[in-house]
């Protein structure tokens, strides 16, 4: 569906069912240079489960108009307004990566909102190299090759795909390939100056489900442990041998580890 927040015209996907606001929410957050399309299979499940599913284009990602949000705070207070505009009242948020920290912030800027947080491919801190952000900034492919190459575990990166005839590697390049000039370049900066993890996590009180991947050489699992120790209500589920895009590596696990 489409939305218009903060005077943003937004896509939202929903999982094919119409926003029924009788029915709990939950918020699909994708990580950065990627858009809506990251959910392909779990906004379905929850849409057809009893769930309310907003899976947004962030600004200036994927069909969304307007110019991507410089911060995570920014993007924080965007998601609080989505919820606003779309009439969910409070919700479950669900982020990978970048969208891990903006659930984050956006439970303890805006605790009246969040029912509770499942947070994926995380960590107190996201560092980002200075080789990759600078191939992020010239717009040069090999900023994709390095985002590919590091987000997918070592049997992704063989094949494995659980779709017949499909190539992850292939499919995450194609998506990050899609994004407008200095988009990657805006989310990875984001990232990288976000320091406020800990102290969002000390004001958070809703429960929190945080999914690390065994192998993942872009936030480790030792990173996103750091952070789960300072949520006082919080689980970790740590799958065996998936990397950073446990999205499409590791598909049925992580529902699990969703519902859970």
């Amino acid at each position: 569906m489409q939305l218009k927040v903060r005077g943003i015209d937004t896509f939202v996907a929903t999982g094919g069912r119409e926003f029924d606001r009788s029915q709990p929410s939950v918020v699909l957050l994708h990580g950065a240079g990627f858009d809506h399309t990251t959910w392909a299979l779990h906004s379905r499940w929850f849409a057809h489960h009893g769930f309310n599913v907003l899976a947004p284009d962030l600004p200036g990602h994927g069909r969304s108009s307007g110019a991507p949000l410089p911060t995570i705070a920014d993007m924080a207070d965007w998601t609080a307004a989505l919820l606003d505009t779309a009439g969910a009242g409070k919700a479950k948020l669900v982020g990978h990566s970048m969208g891990s920290l903006i659930a984050l912030e956006t439970a303890a800027r805006h605790p009246a909102k969040v029912s509770a947080l499942s947070l994926i491919g995380t960590a107190a801190t996201m560092t980002v190299g200075p080789d990759l952000l600078k191939a992020a900034e010239a717009n040069d492919q090999t900023a994709i090759d390095m985002v590919s190459i590091w987000g997918l575990g070592f049997q992704a990166e063989l094949g494995g795909s659980l779709a017949p005839g499909l190539w992850m590697h292939a499919g995450a390049q194609r998506v990050l390939e899609k994004c407008r000039p200095g988009v990657l370049f805006n989310d990875l900066s984001a990232c990288n100056a976000y320091q406020g993890a800990l102290a969002a996590a000390a004001q958070i009180s809703v429960p929190v489900t945080l999914i690390l991947g065994e192998r993942d050489m872009m936030t480790p699992a030792k990173a996103g442990k750091t952070l789960a120790a300072a949520l006082p209500n919080s689980r970790t589920v740590v799958l065996p041998g998936a990397g950073h895009m446990m999205m499409v590596e590791r598909p049925d696990e992580l529902l699990a580890a969703l519902q859970g």
